[in-house]
């Protein structure tokens, strides 16, 4: 089997409707979904399958959903697949949470509590705030980091070459969207957000993870898990912690994290593990040619079967 490396889904890829037919048909995720709903205390699965998508979309809510779904995708996975071996994980932003939990940094509860305490408390700073995203497309990655000094917002997300998100006040991120031809982008677009993620406007939402996350054990991972805001593998409890909280206010280092990932790591494929195969886009922007297969539902998941069987 080719050097993999599992990849989780962020926010923005959730859909109604996720991980209702793997439940469906497996006990093993249904059994995850069924914890999720105890350890919550509301029916996350019934909001994940049954919808309505504004609830879905909600942050407090979003958050476990990805976490709980990447997770089932995984057992589904290991059960069909036994075989199935691999040599680091990743994740965008909460999927990071999810990659760690797969590494076995912590057991799925642990996680699902930290998650859950991120998502209200970005939730909370995105009430608190007037804050907006943008993203920016085609432009040079130093130009990009021009443009966010001079309106004064953060570069959120670098997603792959040539698509960057920018966080921050409204006000400031409605001029950083007219300003950025003068940076050599092509376009820039406002994002259909709750607020400014990944940007100092989430700093009590930092406060908050930190608290939990100091709290919380942590295992070495059983295999190297890349971090988004330094792109490169941690491995002792201090700097795990300090990464999933820095995480919420700094930037999300997508493109540089598959590139270690590939350069340093040696990764051949990647498995994606959530809704919609958004990083298996990203991926192909990032390294052109890297076989990802993408698992979201029963569907993919006898696609993925094939793949691997062959591979």
């Amino acid at each position: 089997m080719k050097k993999t490396a599992l990849i989780f889904s962020g926010q923005g890829a959730q859909t109604v409707g996720m991980g209702k037919d793997l439940a469906a048909e497996y006990p093993c995720a249904a059994a995850l979904f069924h914890r999720a709903d105890s350890i919550l205390g509301y029916s996350l699965s019934q909001i994940a399958f049954e919808g309505p998508a504004e609830e879905l979309t909600n942050t407090s809510v979003c958050q476990p959903a990805l976490y709980v779904h990447g997770l089932a995708c995984l057992a589904v996975l290991k059960e069909k697949f036994p075989a199935l071996d691999f040599q680091a994980t990743a994740g965008l932003s909460l999927g990071e949470f999810t990659a760690h939990a797969a590494a076995g940094t912590f057991d799925f509860e642990t996680g699902l509590r930290l998650v859950d305490k991120r998502a209200r408390a970005m939730q909370e700073a995105c009430e608190g705030s007037e804050g907006a995203m943008a993203a920016i497309i085609g432009g040079e990655e130093d130009r990009v980091r021009e443009l966010a000094a001079v309106a004064d917002v953060d570069v959120a997300n670098i997603n792959a070459p040539g698509q960057i998100v920018l966080s921050g006040e409204s006000s400031k991120i409605v001029i950083a969207v007219s300003l950025a031809k003068e940076y050599s982008a092509r376009k820039a677009v406002e994002l259909t957000v709750a607020g400014a993620f990944h940007s100092r406007l989430m700093e009590p939402a930092y406060q908050a993870l930190s608290a939990a996350l100091a709290e919380t054990p942590m295992n070495s991972p059983r295999v190297p898990v890349v971090c988004n805001v330094d792109a490169i593998k941690v491995g002792d409890a201090e700097n795990i912690r300090r990464t999933l909280a820095d995480q919420v206010t700094g930037s999300v280092c997508w493109s540089q994290s598959i590139e270690y990932l590939i350069d340093h790591l040696h990764i051949e494929q990647f498995i994606e593990l959530g809704p919609g195969g958004v990083l298996a886009g990203l991926v192909g922007r990032i390294r052109k040619g890297t076989p990802v297969i993408s698992i979201s539902n029963s569907a993919t998941l006898d696609e993925a079967l094939v793949a691997l069987t062959a591979g």
